[in-house]
């Protein structure tokens, strides 16, 4: 605080007791800046050191608060990449996986245009999103234009693998329903990871 004219060094309120009597023009709490009985007060009493730590809080803040939200933008940011690299590797891994097999839902012979398609949509199921089980190689009519033709994808993949393979299925699906499912940086490197293996096997 900038006096109008000099004063005395003196403390005043919580700075009470403190001060040299020298006059001076930058007084706070009544303490002279420049004499330096400000900045004794700040670093030895008791009240001095509680300012001084909240004044510390408030300039820091705003820097830690942008720092935060770097990060945040940083790990969102490599989330979202990540989102996008596991699904076009598992999804080429998928093709790959089911070339040669008929449409899983309506039995048209394979061919290059072929999709990997969900039985329990991603964009619903997001805890199947990169489940091997819950993807399989459809023809583009269903997978595009007919939403998965889900009846039909439960006859092929009963078909294919059995009841028990659907109903396990079914049960991840019900489960979902019941949790908060959020995808993490570390389970899609892992799921990363396997993916790269499995189309390096193939």
């Amino acid at each position: 605080m900038i006096q109008t004219k000099p004063k005395p060094c003196k403390g005043s309120g919580k700075a009470k007791g403190y001060g040299c009597g020298k006059t001076t023009l930058h007084r706070v709490y009544g303490l002279g800046k420049i004499c330096g009985c400000y900045s004794d007060w700040l670093l030895n009493s008791e009240q001095g050191k509680i300012k001084l730590q909240k004044s510390t809080l408030k300039a820091t803040q705003p820097r830690k608060d942008f720092e935060k939200a770097k990060d945040t933008r940083k790990e969102q940011n490599t989330l979202k990449s990540l989102l996008i690299n596991v699904r076009m590797q598992l999804h080429a891994y998928i093709r790959k996986r089911d070339k040669g097999k008929p449409c899983i839902s309506c039995g048209v012979q394979w061919n290059d245009s072929f999709h990997a398609s969900h039985f329990y949509k991603a964009e619903l199921y997001s805890n199947l999103k990169f489940d091997k089980d819950n993807i399989h190689g459809a023809c583009q009519k269903y997978n595009l234009f007919m939403e998965g033709n889900e009846g039909g994808f439960r006859v092929g993949l009963i078909n294919r693998y059995g009841k028990e393979f659907v109903d396990s299925l079914d049960k991840k699906a019900m489960q979902y329903k019941k949790e908060n499912f959020k995808w993490d940086i570390e389970t899609l490197k892992a799921i990363k990871k396997e993916v790269q293996l499995l189309n390096k096997q193939l």
